[in-house]
């Protein structure tokens, strides 16, 4: 169970750098930051290749990887050695092509999909964590175009639904650090943005 250690790892996936900041492939990154606020956690601080912030009620930290998305995994690595956590109290909130956009969907365990951030983790502490995939639709296309999609800011449209979608899993994100995934996803507005 996700609730037998005192402490959790919540990693949200990016890219550091002002260029990427708003970017598809960012929304770890910005869930995580929403989650830091909501759970008015401590200042982030760099730690871990990563930048770090922590919640003391509920305990879990809080990290971003500032290594860039392909080597995610040597932050994430470092903390958990340092930590003594184990894989099964990693949460990694990261895009996903293949969801719907503003849908998410949890797993644990499983393949990478694609994502490179997500095979740099599983190479480094394995594949026994959780994913929280956050849709950001598909393109249609494959090759560059999916590169440019992915590295590409959401649109205008896109605003409303992506800031909605954040703070309400901010709000319920006590749900998913006590094991009830399910209730977690049936709190979650409906995607009101279709491939």
């Amino acid at each position: 169970m996700i609730n037998e250690s005192p402490l959790r790892l919540v990693v949200g996936l990016g890219n550091p750098g002002a260029e990427y900041e708003s970017t598809r492939h960012n929304i770890g990154f910005m869930a995580v930051d929403q989650i830091a606020s909501h759970f008015k956690c401590t200042p982030w601080k760099s730690k871990f290749k990563g930048q770090i912030a922590a919640s003391s009620d509920p305990a879990f930290l809080l990290l971003k990887p500032m290594t860039y998305m392909n080597l995610s995994g040597e932050a994430v690595g470092e903390a958990i050695r340092f930590h003594k956590i184990m894989p099964e109290q990693v949460i990694v909130l990261h895009d996903d092509l293949d969801v719907t956009a503003g849908q998410v969907r949890i797993k644990q365990g499983g393949g990478s999909g694609g994502h490179n951030g997500i095979k740099s983790i599983d190479q480094h502490i394995g594949q026994n964590y959780w994913r929280v995939r956050i849709g950001i639709g598909h393109p249609g296309e494959k090759g560059d175009v999916v590169t440019n999609y992915v590295l590409g800011n959401f649109a205008n449209s896109d605003a409303p639904w992506v800031g909605q979608l954040l703070t309400s899993m901010a709000d319920h994100f006590k749900l998913v650090l006590d094991g009830k995934m399910n209730d977690f996803l049936g709190r979650l507005p409906a995607p009101k943005h279709q491939n």
